[in-house]
């Protein structure tokens, strides 16, 4: 899966799951405040997360996470990680 498809397919679960116009979704935007994300909402997003893209998600992977680029960042780096330990 390239990095594109992984942003693609976030893009769409994050409109889907959290009811946000696709517009909004901006690689600079901030992810809490876009998706006005509350500790539930931060649930369903690591469950569609693990869903997703198979891999389990803790509350302090998201310490450093603040903008959606932040967020593809993250998800594609564990994407790839997962990749490697399957090899």
């Amino acid at each position: 899966m390239s990095n594109e498809e992984i942003i693609q397919k976030i893009n769409e679960f994050l409109v889907e799951e959290f009811e946000v116009e696709k517009e909004v979704i901006s690689v600079e935007a901030n992810l809490r405040e876009t998706l006005d994300l509350d500790s539930l909402d931060y649930v369903d997003l690591v469950v569609v997360i693990e869903e997703n893209f198979g891999f389990k998600v803790t509350a302090e992977d998201f310490t450093n996470i603040s903008t959606f680029q932040d967020f593809y960042n993250y998800v594609i780096q564990r994407v790839e990680k997962e990749k490697e330990l399957v090899q």
